[in-house]
């Protein structure tokens, strides 16, 4: 941790005037930094997500590829079709990528329709591999506030290598209230969806 310190310096020299200079500048950074708020997601609550079961088979979910932007600990915003910023004040806990990877593991392992869920290194026997694009994490503030998520998805035959099904999930959420907190709720809502509908449709096509 950086230690602020403020007090006055005796001016001798021209090296002690340097000195003061820099450590005037540096209190004033140190009073100017605010500590930025840090958001996770939470992974999503499935139940029952199909009648049908799928024994010991066991999938892999490879780490999410994603455009720069969405690549990093930025909560993204959408001014216009070619206009983004980033969220004042917030950050996500860790990269993107990282984070909807985790809750995606998650939420394969919480449908019970599973013999193994794992991520790449784990030592599983994959059957099949669930490879993601994230597409779009944003909001979008080009009119009502709103989070959108759109996430593309191919299930890969690990056996095989060929491709067994692909389909592009998108998810949107109105967001409620003010603040940061009221942004990635909404952020965190449409993925919920998106990841259920994902869960629910990869059942369905292996």
């Amino acid at each position: 941790m950086k230690l602020c310190v403020t007090g006055m310096i005796p001016l001798v020299n021209s090296r002690t005037t340097i000195a003061a200079l820099l450590m005037a500048l540096s209190v004033s950074a140190c009073a100017g930094t605010k500590k930025l708020d840090t958001f996770d997601l939470s992974g999503p609550s499935l139940s029952d997500t199909s009648s049908r079961k799928h024994g010991s088979r066991q999938i892999l979910i490879a780490a999410p590829s994603a455009l720069k932007a969405l690549d990093g600990e930025n909560v993204v915003v959408r001014s216009g079709p070619n206009a983004i910023s980033f969220l004042k004040g917030a950050q996500w806990s860790d990269r993107l990528p990282n984070i909807v990877q985790t809750r995606l593991v998650q939420a394969f392992e919480s449908s019970g329709r599973f013999g193994g869920v794992g991520r790449p290194g784990e030592g599983l026997a994959i059957d099949y591999q669930v490879i993601s694009n994230i597409r779009t994490f944003d909001i979008d503030a080009s009119g009502k506030e709103t989070a959108v998520v759109e996430i593309a998805i191919k299930i890969l035959n690990d056996k095989n290598g060929t491709v067994r099904a692909t389909r592009v999930f998108r998810s949107t959420s109105p967001v409620s209230g003010q603040g940061n907190a009221a942004y990635v709720t909404a952020l965190n809502h449409a993925f919920d969806s998106a990841a259920g509908d994902i869960v629910t449709w990869t059942l369905s096509v292996i």
